[in-house]
Protein backbone atom coordinates (compact mmCIF):
# COMPACT_ATOMS: atom_id res chain seq x y z
CA UNK A 1 0.00 0.00 0.00
CA UNK A 2 1.39 3.40 -1.00
CA UNK A 3 2.36 5.83 1.75
CA UNK A 4 2.31 9.61 1.84
CA UNK A 5 6.10 9.54 1.38
CA UNK A 6 5.67 7.47 -1.80
CA UNK A 7 3.25 10.06 -3.18
CA UNK A 8 5.62 12.89 -2.26
CA UNK A 9 8.54 11.21 -4.05
CA UNK A 10 6.44 10.48 -7.17
CA UNK A 11 5.16 14.05 -7.33
CA UNK A 12 8.53 15.63 -6.53
CA UNK A 13 7.24 17.48 -3.47
CA UNK A 14 7.50 17.22 0.31
CA UNK A 15 5.26 15.02 2.46
CA UNK A 16 3.91 18.23 4.01
CA UNK A 17 2.76 19.43 0.58
CA UNK A 18 0.96 16.13 0.00
CA UNK A 19 -0.71 16.54 3.42
CA UNK A 20 -1.78 20.07 2.48
CA UNK A 21 -3.36 18.78 -0.73
CA UNK A 22 -5.20 16.00 1.11
CA UNK A 23 -6.56 18.47 3.67
CA UNK A 24 -7.55 21.08 1.08
CA UNK A 25 -5.08 23.72 2.23
CA UNK A 26 -5.61 26.89 0.15
CA UNK A 27 -1.93 27.90 -0.30
CA UNK A 28 -1.02 25.02 -2.64
CA UNK A 29 -0.49 26.10 -6.24
CA UNK A 30 -2.96 24.54 -8.71
CA UNK A 31 -0.17 22.92 -10.76
CA UNK A 32 1.34 21.36 -7.65
CA UNK A 33 -2.08 20.13 -6.49
CA UNK A 34 -2.71 18.53 -9.89
CA UNK A 35 0.69 16.81 -9.79
CA UNK A 36 0.04 15.42 -6.31
CA UNK A 37 -3.46 14.22 -7.21
CA UNK A 38 -2.11 12.51 -10.33
CA UNK A 39 0.53 10.74 -8.23
CA UNK A 40 -2.12 9.64 -5.73
CA UNK A 41 -4.22 8.18 -8.56
CA UNK A 42 -1.24 6.47 -10.20
CA UNK A 43 -0.13 4.87 -6.89
CA UNK A 44 -3.73 4.09 -5.83
CA UNK A 45 -3.07 5.99 -2.59
CA UNK A 46 -5.90 5.86 -0.03
CA UNK A 47 -6.20 8.31 2.84
CA UNK A 48 -6.25 6.48 6.18
CA UNK A 49 -9.25 8.28 7.62
CA UNK A 50 -9.16 6.40 10.91
CA UNK A 51 -5.54 7.32 11.57
CA UNK A 52 -6.14 10.93 10.61
CA UNK A 53 -9.12 11.17 12.93
CA UNK A 54 -7.19 9.61 15.80
CA UNK A 55 -4.40 12.18 15.34
CA UNK A 56 -7.05 14.86 15.69
CA UNK A 57 -8.45 13.17 18.78
CA UNK A 58 -11.55 12.03 16.90
CA UNK A 59 -12.79 8.80 15.38
CA UNK A 60 -15.62 10.11 13.22
CA UNK A 61 -17.98 7.66 14.93
CA UNK A 62 -20.72 8.25 17.48
CA UNK A 63 -22.59 5.71 19.58
CA UNK A 64 -26.34 5.16 19.75
CA UNK A 65 -27.37 3.19 22.83
CA UNK A 66 -30.96 1.90 22.80
CA UNK A 67 -32.89 -0.55 25.01
CA UNK A 68 -33.70 -3.11 22.31
CA UNK A 69 -32.79 -2.98 18.66
CA UNK A 70 -35.41 -5.56 17.62
CA UNK A 71 -38.41 -3.37 18.52
CA UNK A 72 -39.99 -1.56 15.54
CA UNK A 73 -39.65 1.85 17.20
CA UNK A 74 -35.95 1.50 18.01
CA UNK A 75 -35.18 0.09 14.58
CA UNK A 76 -36.89 3.14 13.05
CA UNK A 77 -34.97 5.45 15.40
CA UNK A 78 -31.63 3.82 14.55
CA UNK A 79 -32.25 4.20 10.81
CA UNK A 80 -33.04 7.90 11.25
CA UNK A 81 -29.98 8.49 13.45
CA UNK A 82 -27.70 6.74 10.92
CA UNK A 83 -29.09 8.85 8.06
CA UNK A 84 -28.69 12.08 10.05
CA UNK A 85 -25.17 11.15 11.15
CA UNK A 86 -24.17 10.46 7.54
CA UNK A 87 -25.23 14.00 6.62
CA UNK A 88 -22.86 15.25 9.32
CA UNK A 89 -20.01 13.03 8.12
CA UNK A 90 -20.27 10.67 11.08
CA UNK A 91 -20.57 6.89 11.40
CA UNK A 92 -22.72 5.23 14.04
CA UNK A 93 -22.02 2.30 16.36
CA UNK A 94 -25.08 0.78 18.03
CA UNK A 95 -25.19 -0.73 21.51
CA UNK A 96 -28.11 -2.42 23.27
CA UNK A 97 -28.74 -1.70 26.96
CA UNK A 98 -31.51 -4.26 27.46
CA UNK A 99 -33.59 -1.58 29.24
CA UNK A 100 -31.41 -2.04 32.33
CA UNK A 101 -30.23 0.89 34.42
CA UNK A 102 -26.73 -0.49 34.98
CA UNK A 103 -26.24 -0.88 31.22
CA UNK A 104 -27.44 2.66 30.54
CA UNK A 105 -24.94 3.95 33.12
CA UNK A 106 -22.23 1.77 31.58
CA UNK A 107 -22.90 3.26 28.15
CA UNK A 108 -22.17 6.68 29.61
CA UNK A 109 -18.90 5.68 31.20
CA UNK A 110 -17.60 3.38 28.46
CA UNK A 111 -18.45 5.27 25.28
CA UNK A 112 -15.20 7.28 25.39
CA UNK A 113 -13.11 4.16 26.02
CA UNK A 114 -14.65 2.53 22.95
CA UNK A 115 -13.37 5.36 20.75
CA UNK A 116 -16.68 7.10 20.11
CA UNK A 117 -16.72 10.87 19.70
CA UNK A 118 -20.05 11.16 21.49
CA UNK A 119 -23.10 9.28 22.71
CA UNK A 120 -26.82 9.43 21.98
CA UNK A 121 -28.46 7.56 24.85
CA UNK A 122 -32.10 6.45 24.89
CA UNK A 123 -32.98 5.91 28.54
CA UNK A 124 -35.86 3.95 30.04
CA UNK A 125 -34.50 3.09 33.49
CA UNK A 126 -32.21 5.93 34.49
CA UNK A 127 -34.11 8.62 36.37
CA UNK A 128 -33.69 11.99 38.12
CA UNK A 129 -31.54 10.37 40.82
CA UNK A 130 -28.96 9.58 38.12
CA UNK A 131 -28.46 13.14 36.90
CA UNK A 132 -24.93 13.35 38.35
CA UNK A 133 -23.91 10.40 36.18
CA UNK A 134 -24.47 12.63 33.14
CA UNK A 135 -21.55 14.86 34.21
CA UNK A 136 -19.09 13.27 31.78
CA UNK A 137 -16.16 14.66 29.79
CA UNK A 138 -17.51 13.77 26.36
CA UNK A 139 -20.58 14.93 24.37
CA UNK A 140 -23.89 13.25 25.26
CA UNK A 141 -27.42 13.77 23.98
CA UNK A 142 -30.22 12.15 25.92
CA UNK A 143 -33.37 10.74 24.32
CA UNK A 144 -36.51 9.87 26.24
CA UNK A 145 -38.82 11.00 28.98
CA UNK A 146 -37.06 9.99 32.17
CA UNK A 147 -34.71 12.93 32.79
CA UNK A 148 -35.55 16.58 32.16
CA UNK A 149 -33.35 19.45 33.30
CA UNK A 150 -30.09 17.47 33.34
CA UNK A 151 -26.64 18.78 32.35
CA UNK A 152 -26.71 17.48 28.76
CA UNK A 153 -28.77 18.18 25.64
CA UNK A 154 -32.12 16.38 25.67
CA UNK A 155 -34.47 15.49 22.81
CA UNK A 156 -37.95 14.26 23.74
CA UNK A 157 -41.34 13.55 22.21
CA UNK A 158 -44.41 15.72 22.79
CA UNK A 159 -45.89 12.96 24.93
CA UNK A 160 -48.71 14.72 26.78
CA UNK A 161 -49.92 16.96 23.95
CA UNK A 162 -49.81 14.16 21.37
CA UNK A 163 -51.58 11.68 23.67
CA UNK A 164 -54.27 14.23 24.41
CA UNK A 165 -54.77 14.74 20.65
CA UNK A 166 -54.91 10.98 20.02
CA UNK A 167 -57.52 10.46 22.74
CA UNK A 168 -59.50 13.47 21.54
CA UNK A 169 -59.52 11.93 18.07
CA UNK A 170 -61.25 8.85 19.51
CA UNK A 171 -63.79 11.10 21.22
CA UNK A 172 -64.45 12.92 17.96
CA UNK A 173 -65.02 9.55 16.27
CA UNK A 174 -67.82 8.82 18.73
CA UNK A 175 -66.00 6.78 21.42
CA UNK A 176 -67.33 7.16 24.98
CA UNK A 177 -65.66 4.27 26.84
CA UNK A 178 -61.99 4.75 26.01
CA UNK A 179 -59.37 2.45 27.50
CA UNK A 180 -55.66 3.13 27.84
CA UNK A 181 -53.12 0.32 27.43
CA UNK A 182 -49.83 1.29 29.06
CA UNK A 183 -47.03 0.11 31.33
CA UNK A 184 -47.06 0.37 35.10
CA UNK A 185 -47.77 3.90 36.30
CA UNK A 186 -45.36 5.29 38.88
CA UNK A 187 -44.44 8.63 40.37
CA UNK A 188 -41.57 9.31 37.93
CA UNK A 189 -42.02 10.55 34.38
CA UNK A 190 -41.86 7.90 31.69
CA UNK A 191 -43.67 7.00 28.47
CA UNK A 192 -46.68 5.53 30.26
CA UNK A 193 -47.15 8.23 32.90
CA UNK A 194 -46.79 11.14 30.48
CA UNK A 195 -49.13 9.62 27.89
CA UNK A 196 -51.57 8.68 30.66
CA UNK A 197 -51.63 12.38 31.67
CA UNK A 198 -52.53 13.42 28.11
CA UNK A 199 -55.21 10.74 27.95
CA UNK A 200 -56.77 12.00 31.20
CA UNK A 201 -56.77 15.60 29.97
CA UNK A 202 -58.67 14.68 26.82
CA UNK A 203 -61.27 12.68 28.75
CA UNK A 204 -61.74 15.50 31.26
CA UNK A 205 -62.18 18.04 28.46
CA UNK A 206 -64.86 15.83 26.92
CA UNK A 207 -66.60 15.17 30.25
CA UNK A 208 -66.01 11.42 29.94
CA UNK A 209 -65.30 8.85 32.63
CA UNK A 210 -61.67 8.11 33.42
CA UNK A 211 -62.06 5.32 35.94
CA UNK A 212 -59.16 3.02 36.84
CA UNK A 213 -61.00 0.08 35.27
CA UNK A 214 -60.26 1.66 31.88
CA UNK A 215 -56.49 1.54 32.40
CA UNK A 216 -55.06 -1.79 31.21
CA UNK A 217 -51.57 -2.29 32.59
CA UNK A 218 -49.02 -4.41 30.76
CA UNK A 219 -45.90 -5.62 32.56
CA UNK A 220 -43.89 -4.94 29.41
CA UNK A 221 -44.77 -2.92 26.33
CA UNK A 222 -44.74 -5.88 23.96
CA UNK A 223 -47.34 -7.22 21.52
CA UNK A 224 -47.62 -10.46 23.47
CA UNK A 225 -48.17 -8.85 26.85
CA UNK A 226 -50.63 -6.27 25.51
CA UNK A 227 -52.68 -8.96 23.76
CA UNK A 228 -52.72 -11.12 26.89
CA UNK A 229 -53.82 -8.29 29.20
CA UNK A 230 -56.55 -7.05 26.86
CA UNK A 231 -57.98 -10.54 26.35
CA UNK A 232 -57.92 -11.01 30.12
CA UNK A 233 -59.77 -7.76 30.83
CA UNK A 234 -62.35 -8.34 28.09
CA UNK A 235 -63.03 -11.81 29.50
CA UNK A 236 -63.68 -10.13 32.87
CA UNK A 237 -66.41 -8.03 31.28
CA UNK A 238 -64.65 -4.77 30.39
CA UNK A 239 -66.72 -2.87 27.83
CA UNK A 240 -64.91 -0.33 25.64
CA UNK A 241 -65.45 1.31 22.28
CA UNK A 242 -62.06 2.97 21.93
CA UNK A 243 -58.47 2.16 22.92
CA UNK A 244 -55.46 4.47 23.07
CA UNK A 245 -52.22 2.50 23.11
CA UNK A 246 -49.00 4.13 24.35
CA UNK A 247 -46.98 2.60 21.48
CA UNK A 248 -47.71 1.08 18.09
CA UNK A 249 -46.17 -2.18 19.29
CA UNK A 250 -48.76 -2.30 22.08
CA UNK A 251 -51.49 -1.45 19.55
CA UNK A 252 -50.51 -4.44 17.40
CA UNK A 253 -51.12 -6.72 20.37
CA UNK A 254 -54.43 -5.00 21.10
CA UNK A 255 -55.63 -5.50 17.51
CA UNK A 256 -54.81 -9.20 17.83
CA UNK A 257 -56.71 -9.49 21.10
CA UNK A 258 -59.80 -7.75 19.72
CA UNK A 259 -59.79 -10.01 16.67
CA UNK A 260 -59.46 -13.07 18.90
CA UNK A 261 -62.67 -12.21 20.79
CA UNK A 262 -64.62 -11.16 17.68
CA UNK A 263 -64.67 -7.37 18.25
CA UNK A 264 -64.33 -5.73 14.85
CA UNK A 265 -62.09 -2.71 14.39
CA UNK A 266 -63.16 0.02 13.78
CA UNK A 267 -66.87 -0.91 13.69
CA UNK A 268 -67.08 -2.01 17.33
CA UNK A 269 -63.84 -0.67 18.82
CA UNK A 270 -61.57 2.05 17.48
CA UNK A 271 -57.82 1.85 18.16
CA UNK A 272 -55.02 4.41 17.93
CA UNK A 273 -51.31 3.99 18.68
CA UNK A 274 -48.23 6.16 19.06
CA UNK A 275 -44.93 6.19 17.05
CA UNK A 276 -46.01 5.67 13.42
CA UNK A 277 -43.62 2.79 12.84
CA UNK A 278 -43.54 1.57 9.24
CA UNK A 279 -45.50 -1.60 10.05
CA UNK A 280 -48.53 0.39 11.26
CA UNK A 281 -49.54 1.29 7.70
CA UNK A 282 -49.65 -2.39 6.63
CA UNK A 283 -51.74 -3.93 9.40
CA UNK A 284 -55.31 -5.04 8.74
CA UNK A 285 -56.89 -2.70 9.56
CA UNK A 286 -54.13 -0.14 9.12
CA UNK A 287 -53.35 1.62 12.39
CA UNK A 288 -54.13 5.24 13.20
CA UNK A 289 -51.23 6.66 15.18
CA UNK A 290 -49.23 9.65 16.40
CA UNK A 291 -46.31 10.55 14.15
CA UNK A 292 -43.65 12.29 16.31
CA UNK A 293 -41.43 13.03 13.28
CA UNK A 294 -38.60 10.59 13.95
CA UNK A 295 -36.41 12.10 11.24
CA UNK A 296 -36.57 15.60 12.73
CA UNK A 297 -35.82 14.30 16.24
CA UNK A 298 -32.88 12.27 14.93
CA UNK A 299 -31.51 15.22 12.99
CA UNK A 300 -31.78 17.45 16.06
CA UNK A 301 -30.06 14.91 18.30
CA UNK A 302 -27.17 14.38 15.87
CA UNK A 303 -26.81 18.11 15.18
CA UNK A 304 -26.59 18.87 18.90
CA UNK A 305 -23.98 16.15 19.36
CA UNK A 306 -21.97 17.19 16.29
CA UNK A 307 -21.92 20.81 17.51
CA UNK A 308 -20.16 19.72 20.70
CA UNK A 309 -17.71 17.21 19.24
CA UNK A 310 -14.20 18.63 19.12
CA UNK A 311 -15.24 21.88 20.81
CA UNK A 312 -12.69 23.17 23.29
CA UNK A 313 -14.00 24.82 26.44
CA UNK A 314 -17.66 25.44 27.31
CA UNK A 315 -20.08 25.12 24.46
CA UNK A 316 -23.52 26.66 23.94
CA UNK A 317 -26.18 26.39 26.61
CA UNK A 318 -27.70 22.93 26.87
CA UNK A 319 -30.89 22.50 24.85
CA UNK A 320 -34.18 20.83 25.74
CA UNK A 321 -35.89 20.02 22.45
CA UNK A 322 -39.43 18.67 22.31
CA UNK A 323 -40.43 17.75 18.80
CA UNK A 324 -43.68 18.35 16.93
CA UNK A 325 -46.26 15.71 16.04
CA UNK A 326 -49.17 14.98 13.73
CA UNK A 327 -51.99 12.47 13.79
CA UNK A 328 -52.02 9.88 11.01
CA UNK A 329 -55.61 8.71 10.62
CA UNK A 330 -56.06 5.26 9.10
CA UNK A 331 -58.59 2.44 9.07
CA UNK A 332 -58.45 1.50 12.77
CA UNK A 333 -60.36 4.67 13.70
CA UNK A 334 -62.52 4.77 10.59
CA UNK A 335 -60.14 6.82 8.47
Amino acid sequence: MATIQDVAKAAGVSAMTVSNVINGHPNVRPATRDRVLAAMTRLDYRVNVAARNLRKGRTGTICLAVPEINRPYYGRLAASIIAAADRHGLGVGIEQTGARRENELAALSLSRNRLYDGLILSTVEMGPADVEALEVDHPVVLLGERIFGGPVDHVAMPNEAASEAATRHLVERGCRRIALVCGRLGSEADVSSLRHAGYLRALAAAGLAAGPELVITAESLTMQEAAHRVRERLADGLDVDGVFCVTDTVAMGVLRALADVGLRVPERVKVIGFDNVDESAYLVPSLSTVDPDHDLMAERAVALLAARIGRAGPGPEREEFIGPFRLVVRESTGG
